[in-house]
């Protein structure tokens, strides 16, 4: 029987760091199915994603124990994941479920290698939909002021612990988390923005690209950070738009590249494709 892994690493860039973890792959009797690596001259760092297999539990026991070791020795920051694994993923949405409905179909049709582990909303508008996929949704309201706020997110975050989540989505989410949210889940909380970012930042985008004038609309997917769409890219599309569109015409187009984009970041960071570098990411494609 055939076991397959995953390896994401980054560490101090220094010569030799690929080769000292291939031999001991290698000499642990590992097939190497998949290797890419990346060195960031100017950050000093190495980055790398390797998959491969092992014929037996025993032998990525042994792997782990020795990469352990090795990781002392190059400073590595590393994990070692089960390729076949679906990650548990709470998705958080409002009145907008275009990006909800993407995903919904994308784990249960596409092998979105996602589990989705519950819903949660400050509107009730998508538990027919989320529980029709028999996943739990959580209906969490929130009025306007500070208390509430709090209230709420206390009662998302125990949502999130008691489902085991190890990955949250905010899928047209239309509230700012907490500092104190953001960074417990920074690196696992990916947002979608409508906008090509840097541009446009905050609420309305698309009513502000409108009245800019601009030729090229897009969207986003980025982590995030307690700086308002200020988190580590993911990845952005665009598509062209004329002076013919009218604001309708920027949503509905604008809504099909939030889909898009949104689904690609939550695939490649569940197959732990995505190494976040500062505030910029590595993305092995």
């Amino acid at each position: 029987m055939s076991l397959s892994f995953i390896l994401s690493f980054h560490c101090p860039d220094r010569s030799g760091i690929q080769s000292k973890v291939s031999s001991l792959l290698y000499n642990n009797d590992a097939f190497l199915t998949d290797v890419q690596s990346y060195s960031d001259k100017d950050a000093h760092t190495f980055f790398s994603r390797i998959v491969f297999s092992v014929s037996s539990e025993k032998a990525i026991n042994k792997i782990n124990s020795e990469i352990k070791t090795l990781s002392d020795e190059l400073n590595m920051v590393w994990s070692i994941d089960d390729q076949g694994k679906k990650v548990k993923t709470i998705i958080a949405v409002s009145k907008l479920g275009h990006c909800l409905n993407d995903l919904l179909f994308r784990a249960k049709y596409r092998n979105m290698p996602i589990e989705i582990v519950g819903v949660v909303s400050n509107h009730k508008d998508f538990r027919e939909i989320v529980e029709f996929n028999d996943i739990p949704f959580h209906f969490l309201p929130i009025e306007k002021n500070l208390d509430s706020k709090k209230k709420q997110e206390s009662l998302f975050q125990k949502v999130v612990e008691d489902s085991g989540a190890e990955m949250i989505v905010l899928a047209r989410y239309m509230q700012i988390l907490t500092e104190e949210l953001s960074n417990k889940w920074f690196g696992k909380c990916i947002n979608i923005h409508h906008s090509f970012l840097p541009s446009f930042k905050g609420a309305n985008p698309y009513e502000q690209a409108f009245s800019k004038g601009v030729k090229i609309i897009g969207a986003t997917a980025h982590f995030v950070t307690p700086d308002l769409d200020e988190g580590p890219i993911i990845e952005q599309n665009i598509e062209r738009i004329s002076h013919y569109d009218n604001i309708e015409d920027l949503i509905r187009k604008g809504n099909d590249i939030e889909s898009i984009v949104l689904a690609r970041s939550v695939r490649w960071h569940a197959e732990k494709r995505v190494l976040i570098n500062g505030n910029k990411t590595v993305v092995f494609t």
